[in-house]
């Protein structure tokens, strides 16, 4: 499975004979579908059981997830969960997710359950599944850990809050999902077609707020994943917002300025009637930027008169706030003092680990650089660097701009990139990619805190381990809000007419990361948990008193 491509497996009964087979061979439907409940009409819509394999390793660990349309879903769902019980080796709890017009019930089991048997050996109640079956590779490997560790979550909170069942999953269904096409012509005259998304997750607090990405992987199940994981950031931040994400199928690198233009332009198009100053206020996301932002709201004021709140990080000259491109790496500057001073601590007395030189870890660096912090190695796509003395991240920072990357950097030994998370340090930051703490490497870090300011750097596996540890992680739910923070005061600016100076906004972050990390430990005192499980509480338990206030049964 190393070489990333999806392939389909199947056991002997299923024509899969037990061997691997590419493409869409392996299975035949009708097959299965005579297999599973003879009497199925040919037309049914069936459900399908998904196998997603989390390493390339056979013996390795597999979830099985029963995908249920959200037409069948109030039919289906409880007895899905109740049938979970008749799969061996099954553990405790079962996932619900929502993922592009689908509800995905988890069923976590180990291959030993499955290889060379039938599923009605292992247990499934194959009368009440008729079902299609294929396994996936690890092509999808990193939205499906990053939306099923959001999911359980987000159900692990909603059992310490004891949310009405019916609630808890109403809260999980996106609010309105929109996919469009966009064509353009290229420069050199052709037509070229794209597909754009926009997941609208939950609006009970306020407008929906979340990034636009542009990336040739961005599919729904992604974008899905991270407007649900917006809907509790802001929560927690505590800003009047719900959650949304969006993104276009495409490479950046590849098209020209003026490609771009057009498509972002037609992309709103699409789009302007379903966002808004008070629907839906996208903001730049991976791929995107200010002049992304600026092209947004041009088109969309076309439509509805001069709106420069439609969208957040705008340059500075149309309306966008001082301090926005510092406001995440600030924020997790504030979010380390607060958890440190809970400790006794403090940023000058402790040695700090970067992972990742972008936006986000290199102002990170030079803020807790310029705090007093000692900052011993970090790295970036190019290689990595250490310093036991402290780098001298001015100096870094020129260095990076002029080779593109940290690599060669005098002013440290370079180190092997793949070692960097293991060094010794008292505080670790992620600031890149997510995923990037797992069980492989969990038991060999060292440090004593991690702060997360990449989103979902820490697998499900790989918090428990380190928790056995006693290492402290500070989610990503909260530690990396300083970005949507400003964002939301920049929103506030463009809808009074009134500007504030960038000290004006970094106090305020400052009070809302402060008092974000008092309400956070608030919640791990009422419900004996964790930082992690804090926050999902508090933000889980934001948007679900301001559902049930605005009258969700109604």
């Amino acid at each position: 499975m190393a070489d990333g491509r999806k392939r389909k497996w199947g056991p002997p009964h299923l024509g899969g004979g037990g061997q691997m087979v590419r493409g869409q061979g392996g299975i035949d439907p009708s097959r299965i579908r005579r297999s599973f409940h003879p009497r199925l009409p040919t037309h049914y819509s069936p459900f399908s059981l998904e196998f997603g394999m989390h390493s390339s390793s056979l013996s390795s660990f597999f979830g099985l997830y029963i995908c249920i349309p959200l037409s069948s879903f109030s039919e289906y769902i409880d007895r899905s969960i109740d049938s979970a019980e008749g799969v061996r080796g099954v553990r405790e709890k079962s996932e619900v997710v929502a993922f592009n017009n689908s509800l995905f019930v988890s069923f976590p089991f180990f291959t030993e359950a499955v290889q060379g048997e039938s599923l009605i050996q292992t247990g499934i109640p194959a009368y009440r599944w008729p079902c299609l079956l294929w396994f996936c590779g690890t092509s999808s490997r990193d939205t499906m850990n990053a939306l099923a560790a959001t999911s359980r979550n987000f159900r692990q909170a909603a059992k310490l809050l004891g949310l009405d069942s019916k609630l808890e999953k109403s809260l999980l269904i996106p609010f309105r999902e929109i996919k469009v096409e966009c064509t353009i012509p290229r420069d050199d005259g052709t037509m070229a077609s794209f597909v754009g998304f926009r997941v609208q997750h939950d609006n009970a607090r306020g407008p929906m707020k979340g990034g636009i990405r542009y990336h040739h992987e961005v599919d729904p199940d992604e974008v899905n994943a991270l407007a649900q994981l917006m809907t509790w950031k802001t929560a927690v931040a505590n800003i009047p917002y719900g959650g949304a994400k969006g993104g276009i199928g495409c490479s950046p690198g590849e098209l020209s300025i003026s490609e771009l233009e057009r498509l972002t332009r037609v992309f709103t198009q699409k789009l302007h009637d379903c966002i808004g100053i008070h629907t839906d206020v996208p903001a730049p996301d991976m791929g995107t930027n200010s002049q992304t932002m600026a092209w947004i709201l041009d088109e969309y004021s076309k439509f509805h008169g001069y709106s420069p709140a439609v969208v957040t990080g705008k340059p500075v000259d149309l309306g966008g706030s001082l301090g926005r491109d510092a406001a995440t790496g600030r924020g997790v500057l504030f979010a380390a003092q607060a958890l440190l001073a809970e400790y006794g601590k403090s940023i000058s007395d402790q040695r700090f680990v970067i992972q990742g030189f972008g936006n986000v870890g290199s102002w990170t660096a030079q803020l807790i650089s310029e705090a007093g912090g000692k900052v011993i190695a970090v790295s970036d796509v190019t290689g990595a660097v250490k310093n036991s003395n402290g780098l001298n991240i001015h100096k870094l920072l020129k260095h990076s701009k002029e080779s593109r990357g940290v690599k060669g950097f005098s002013g440290g030994d370079a180190l092997d990139s793949n070692l960097l998370l293991m060094e010794d340090c008292d505080v670790l930051i992620p600031a890149a990619l997510g995923g990037v703490i797992n069980r492989e490497n969990a038991n060999e870090i060292r440090a004593k805190f991690i702060i997360e300011a990449a989103n979902h750097p820490t697998d499900p596996e790989a918090d428990e381990i380190l928790s056995k540890k006693g290492v402290l992680i500070l989610p990503d739910i909260f530690a990396n809000s300083g970005g949507v923070t400003v964002s939301y005061f920049e929103w506030v600016q463009n809808i009074q007419g009134f500007m504030w100076g960038e000290e004006k906004v970094n106090c305020e972050l400052k009070t809302y990361m402060t008092r974000g990390f008092k309400d956070v430990k608030e919640m791990c005192r009422t419900h004996n948990c964790d930082l992690r499980m804090g926050a999902f509480t508090l933000g889980v338990n934001r948007v679900a008193r301001a559902t049930v206030l605005r009258g969700w049964e109604a």
